[in-house]
């Protein structure tokens, strides 16, 4: 489910309502620990966290018009999505986070390349995902991006 809001907060009122408290607390925790340099705001009709083109000029490869994605978050059709660039891009914070889940949920996170899926807003682990917004600084995330980026175009 994709939203055709242009802004974060038009996207938060059209949220349901038993989806508002677990996405503002979300949100709230990313900004709180998200290292400076990322910005907020709409892509791929989610919330986004982003490297802006004023510190990355080149955009995102599979379209430059937009910004260099870092984290999106979403409320799906049965479930709230963190999507986070990071986690695809780097085997060794993939370990620690599947790890640090199972230590604090009890149980491996359900999840994708990217996407980590809650299902029970009750066992959201907001402390991990701040934990994990802040494990990555704008230049680490530019040089792994670009570093991931070569592997890829060499392939």
């Amino acid at each position: 489910m994709t939203s055709e809001a242009k802004t974060v907060d038009l996207y938060l009122k059209e949220l349901p309502e038993e989806r508002k408290e677990p996405i503002l607390r979300l949100r709230e925790v990313i900004l709180k620990n998200l290292p400076k340099g990322f910005e907020e705001g709409m892509g791929y009709g989610m919330i986004a966290y982003y490297v802006p083109h004023s510190r990355y000029p080149n955009g995102y490869h599979c379209d430059p018009k937009l910004p260099l994605p870092f984290m999106n978050l979403a409320s799906q059709k049965n479930f709230i999505a963190l999507y986070s660039m990071t986690l695809y891009s780097n085997k060794e914070l993939l370990d620690w986070f599947q790890g640090a889940h199972q230590k604090t949920v009890g149980k491996k996170p359900d999840m994708g390349k990217s996407c980590i899926r809650f299902k029970n807003m009750k066992t959201i682990p907001y402390e991990l995902i701040g934990t994990l917004a802040s494990k990555v600084s704008v230049e680490d995330w530019i040089r792994l991006y670009e570093t991931n980026l070569k592997l890829t175009d060499k392939s």
